[in-house]
């Protein structure tokens, strides 16, 4: 399992990278694991998207 700590450093990473597609490659992954079985990955892929839709802050309307 992963630390919260890390959770956010690896989201901060990946928007660095990828900047808000980052969002959506988490969810892909996410996908991917589920598909596979394996939850706890999909898990924590999930707790990194909402990480990094926590810092991409509200939506601007």
């Amino acid at each position: 399992m992963i630390s919260e700590t890390q959770i956010h450093m690896i989201a901060r990473q990946m928007l660095e990278k990828h900047g808000f597609e980052a969002i959506a490659h988490a969810a892909q992954n996410a996908q991917a694991c589920e598909s596979k079985g394996d939850s706890e990955e999909a898990r924590e892929w999930r707790h990194i998207e909402a990480a990094m839709k926590i810092m991409r802050g509200p939506h601007q309307s």
